[in-house]
C-alpha cells in the first residue's frame, strides 16, 4: 500500500467508497457500484475505477439520493469526522434529501388500518360507535 509520505492522486471508487463510510463494508460498495447505484457523470461505473479529487458523484443508498464531490483520498477507513472531510455534500442534496425524509415521516404518521379483522369484542364497539353516530 501507500507509506504516509507519499500522497493518493487516485483511489479505487469502491474503496473511497468504504472509507468514507457510504457502505459498511468493501463488498457491500461493490454491489452498489455493480447495481449501477453510484455514477459518475450520469454513468454507472465500475468497482475498479479510479476517482481523483473533484470527481462529482451521485451515490444512492437506501432510497436517499447523495450528490456529492470527492474533496479527499483515503484507502483506510477512519473515524466519521475524518471520512466527512472526503466530500462534500450539495446543499440542494442535503435540502431535498431531509425534505423527502420528512415527507416519509409525514406519510407514516397517518391512519394506519388493522392488520386482521376485528374479533367480536372490537366488532361492537365499532357498531356502538356506529350507533351513536344515528342519534
Amino acid at each position: 500500500m501507500n507509506t504516509e509520505s507519499e500522497t493518493l492522486s487516485e483511489v479505487r471508487a469502491d474503496i473511497w467508497l468504504w472509507a468514507a463510510r457510504f457502505f459498511k463494508t468493501r463488498s457491500l460498495a461493490k454491489q452498489a457500484l455493480a447495481g449501477g447505484k453510484v455514477q459518475v457523470g450520469g454513468q454507472a461505473i465500475k468497482p475498479s475505477r479510479m476517482l481523483r479529487v473533484g470527481d462529482a458523484l451521485s451515490v444512492t443508498r437506501a432510497n436517499e439520493l447523495y450528490e456529492i464531490t470527492v474533496r479527499g483520498l483515503s484507502e483506510q477507513r477512519g473515524p466519521a469526522p475524518v471520512a466527512q472531510a472526503l466530500y462534500a455534500e450539495s446543499e440542494a442534496s442535503r435540502l431535498k434529501r431531509e425534505s423527502e425524509r420528512e415527507l416519509k415521516r409525514l406519510a407514516n404518521a397517518g391512519y394506519r388500518p388493522p392488520q386482521s379483522k376485528p374479533d367480536k369484542r372490537a366488532r361492537r364497539l365499532i357498531q356502538a360507535l356506529g350507533d351513536l353516530d344515528a342519534l
